[in-house]
């Protein structure tokens, strides 16, 4: 795995983050706080409360900035993140995957225990009654929100039959029915705004009718969550979403920077990259560098080289533990020089990782460990 060794004694040290054990994660944190502040005064203006994902960096230091920046709380996708996130004195958490398995309910009704602030998403009426036995044997209710399936299908209940859930939720004994959550992953890397818009609104309004319907019952939905970052800047026209759940606007990565924003780009920066280091150089136009398969997320194109290789340079993957660097003709790479990339797709690449190299202005300011790495249960 990437990232096992932490580089303590170069903290402070001026030039010191172009020394680092590579391959390593690296935070510019002057870009990453801007990113924070950016996002935090978009969501004021707007009138929204921001609910960060914490499945991008799974980290409690950056939970923490985010909700010192005005975030109401954090999003979780899986039970481990939030344990870790509590441990950590998180205490408002939002889980935006349904918890089903029965050794799961008994973690996330210790959870409820520990935390003043914890809510959970359902996507049927069978989770929901398992749900509410285990928050009856537990003594505690439990604060649910109905999972709207708007489109991608990987969780969530269809539209005409999320009423029936909510109606269930909210007659339920030991059930705190507070709203509805909705989340068009399908739509967040369309690279065209005009498209991304017109079928962002189209799902939002779904989610819209549901909500009308309900409270045309008299069931009322005090939260509404969902929206990302590739859709930060159109979900407020909407006028659904209290709560904007986005997530990779902390780093930013290749995907959502090809993503076009409503005045061309969008307004956060990169501020994660992985540095590397040249460990072999026999070939002509060739170099290869110690971070490959295990350093980068896989699922998108390869990095994209930022920093220490000349114009032209582009980055292969050369193997598990090694990346190629294709050269331009007559130029070279020596051994030990540092190169840095952005990363494909940002969450999955800090799965990788056991910490975070934060630097400002090239020194090494701070490690952060990423806690709930591999916490995927």
């Amino acid at each position: 795995m990437a990232g096992t060794f932490v580089n303590e004694a170069l903290i402070g040290k001026k030039d010191g983050a172009g020394e680092l054990a590579t391959p390593a994660l690296v935070i510019d944190l002057p870009a990453f706080e801007r990113n924070i502040k950016t996002m935090a005064e978009h969501c004021a203006r707007a009138g929204l409360t921001l609910r960060p994902h914490a499945k991008t960096h799974k980290c409690a230091e950056i939970a923490r900035r985010q909700i010192a920046a005005g975030a109401v709380g954090i999003c979780c996708a899986k039970l481990g993140e939030a344990e870790v996130m509590a441990d950590a004195g998180i205490e408002n958490i939002l889980l935006t995957s349904p918890v089903v398995l029965p050794r799961a309910l008994d973690r996330l009704m210790a959870l409820n225990d520990r935390i003043p602030d914890l809510h959970v998403v359902i996507d049927s009426e069978e989770n929901a009654r398992a749900l509410e036995a285990a928050a009856e044997k537990a003594g505690r209710p439990l604060n649910v929100l109905v999972d709207l399936d708007i489109g991608l299908h990987r969780t969530g209940i269809a539209p005409e039959a999320a009423p029936a859930l909510a109606r269930f939720a909210d007659g339920a004994k030991h059930l705190r029915f507070k709203g509805l959550q909705a989340y068009g992953g399908h739509l967040m890397h369309i690279e065209g705004f005009a498209e991304r818009r017109e079928k962002s609104l189209a799902a939002m309004d779904v989610m819209k009718s549901v909500k009308d319907a309900l409270e045309k019952e008299g069931i009322l939905c005090p939260i509404m969550t969902g929206g990302g970052t590739g859709t930060f800047d159109i979900d407020p026209e909407a006028n659904v979403l209290t709560e904007l759940q986005g997530g990779s606007y902390i780093f930013m990565d290749k995907q959502y920077n090809d993503v076009e924003g409503a005045n061309g780009n969008v307004p956060f920066e990169t501020a994660l990259y992985v540095q590397m280091s040249v460990i072999s150089n026999n070939t002509p136009r060739l170099a290869t560098t110690d971070a490959g398969f295990k350093s980068f997320a896989t699922d998108a194109e390869p990095p994209l080289l930022r920093s220490g290789a000349p114009e032209g340079a582009s980055y292969f993957f050369f193997g598990d533990e090694q990346g190629g660097i294709l050269l331009p003709k007559g130029e070279s790479l020596p051994l030990g020089a540092v190169l840095t990339a952005v990363t494909p797709h940002c969450d999955p690449t800090v799965n990788l990782y056991d910490a975070y190299h934060v630097v400002e202005e090239g020194v090494l300011t701070a490690i952060w460990p990423i806690e709930a790495r591999g916490r995927s249960a």
